[in-house]
């Protein structure tokens, strides 16, 4: 299947052509993805200050896990919702509008004097998020379309998820600590104010990103996809802290065949001429549901194993938060390396390096877990090992995501950012509460050093416990590479097989103004 090539994907008219037409491709990366990094960091910041939230409100357990999770549960829930709502209003107008929403939530979260106005907050705060972010893709779709400059901004884009996880360990622990004139917690939701600004006034140089045709929303879509998802995630998110409810399963199992209700629905709405949310020529492009899988593997280990090592880490080993964070800088400075240069490596082996990046993050992965499953540091190779796992996170995910999008069309760039966005999503969520899990199970919150015991009379130290999880994490990566290799082969064969005369470009109705 032939690739999108160089046009002028964002020529308009009038006032917001001209601004279009001005702006370097470059410029509007630099303004996304700031916003991008906000939106991640905050995802990761905020668990750092949790004993402090707990110290200064008094936040009973469940407050606190609605401070943390409320942020995701909305965010993933309406990803798909704001994604389509750009190619509506225009995705430079829903951008900048979920910007300032994000923005006034955080300085609200800064300033919130309960945990009831926080834990409100932070579901505002993941609603600005969930507008904002799917625009990130849609823009740099619409302001890339060559399939090289495409691959180094989706790398780019790669780097700032990864990067920003690891600098909201960092950054947390950095201004917990530093507890700003005893300011304790609120700098980490107030840190934001300032970049939110930044990026309302440069948002402006943003191209409109509107589409001649008529774009609709499809109510009956996410009508069933809305709860589908909140049934899906909410027990993910709190099943174990709560202890895995009964209610809990029973939102899981009804999450299942909403899935396949959805299914049903979106038919029925494109057969009537509609335009649903997951349109069957998206998802039936040559390898794209293998490669939504490998993607969603791939987050899925990357946020199982940010949360696993991070409870290791302090609750195993009695690190202080700031010290944790540092742990981690390896892993993202590998990460940000690999997917800033590894279009360097001669282009026969781009096909194959989602493979050998899954296969490569599994073996840091199950290293690092061997390095710490006696309850030692690792010393310096645990750094090694993380940098050896984050070298081969970045070139498994920020390839197959470049592969995965290079091969849509520009006017479904809007669903194919929400459709990614959500995989990824909940991906993280999903690692994070399976392995999060497996580790708490095995080990509960512990002190450093604590063995727990386990019914039946043996015991599991935390650091063993992180090994299981280890085992699992690169069991998981091992399926990736083998999603990855099918996206590859099938997307390759329709490649070979697909007529010269008939570029993928060609489907894209309406035109992009």
């Amino acid at each position: 299947m032939t690739e999108l090539r160089d046009r002028p994907a964002l020529a308009s008219t009038g006032r917001e052509g001209r601004a279009a037409r001005a702006v370097p491709p470059a410029v509007a990366l630099a303004i996304v993805l700031t916003g991008q990094i906000m939106a991640v960091l905050d995802t990761n910041i905020v668990n750092v200050a949790v004993p402090a939230m707990h110290a200064t409100l008094g936040a009973s357990g469940a407050g606190l896990q609605l401070i943390v999770a409320g942020y995701t549960i909305a965010y993933a829930v309406l990803l798909v919702t704001g994604a389509r709502l750009g190619d509506i209003l225009g995705h430079r107008r829903v951008y900048l509008a979920g910007v300032a929403l994000f923005t006034l939530a955080s300085l609200g979260c800064g300033l919130a004097p309960s945990t009831g106005a926080l834990v409100a907050l932070r579901f505002l705060q993941g609603a600005g998020a969930a507008v904002m972010i799917p625009q990130v893709l849609s823009l740099i779709q619409r302001s890339y379309t060559a399939p090289g400059p495409r691959a180094r901004a989706m790398s780019l884009y790669a780097t700032v998820i990864s990067g920003g996880a690891v600098l909201g360990q960092v950054l947390g622990g950095v201004l917990v600590s530093a507890d700003l004139f005893g300011s304790s917690w609120r700098p980490v939701f107030l840190v934001n104010v300032p970049i939110g600004l930044l990026v309302l006034a440069a948002g402006r140089l943003l191209p409109a990103g509107r589409f001649d045709g008529i774009r609709t929303l499809d109510l009956p879509g996410l009508a069933v996809l809305t709860p589908v998802v909140l049934a899906f995630v909410l027990p993910l998110v709190l099943g174990q802290p709560l202890g895995w409810p009964a209610w809990g399963w029973v939102l899981l199992v009804a999450s299942v065949a909403g899935f396949a209700l959805l299914g049903v629905v979106e038919h029925r709405v494109g057969a009537r001429g509609g335009q649903p949310i997951l349109p069957r020529s998206l998802l039936g492009l040559p390898g794209m549901v293998a490669g939504l899988a490998g993607l969603f593997a791939s987050l899925a280990v990357f946020g199982g194993w940010l949360f696993g090592l991070a409870l290791e880490l302090q609750d195993g080993l009695g690190d202080s938060p700031l010290r944790a964070g540092l742990t981690f800088v390896p892993c993202g400075v590998a990460f940000a390396l690999v997917s800033l240069n590894w279009r360097r490596l001669p282009a026969r082996y781009h096909g194959n390096l989602p493979m050998a990046g899954f296969v490569v993050n599994g073996i840091g992965l199950l290293w690092a877990g061997l390095l710490l499953r006696d309850g030692g540091t690792g010393g310096v190779w645990l750094y090694v090992a993380l940098a050896v796992a984050g070298g081969g996170m970045a070139g498994a995910f920020g390839a197959l995501m470049g592969r995965v999008l290079s091969r849509v069309p520009v006017a479904s760039a809007a669903d194919a950012s929400g459709v990614v966005v959500t995989v990824n999503q909940l991906g993280i969520v999903v690692g994070i509460a399976a392995f999060g899990s497996l580790y708490l199970n095995l080990a509960g919150r512990l002190p450093a050093g604590a063995v727990a015991a386990r019914p039946g009379g043996f015991a599991v130290s935390s650091g063993h416990a992180y090994l299981a999880v280890s085992v699992a994490l690169s069991a998981l990566a091992l399926t990736g590479a083998a999603l990855a290799l099918a996206h590859h082969r099938i997307a390759t064969a329709a490649a070979a097989s697909a007529a010269p005369a008939a570029p993928l470009a060609s489907t894209a109705s309406p035109a992009p103004r």
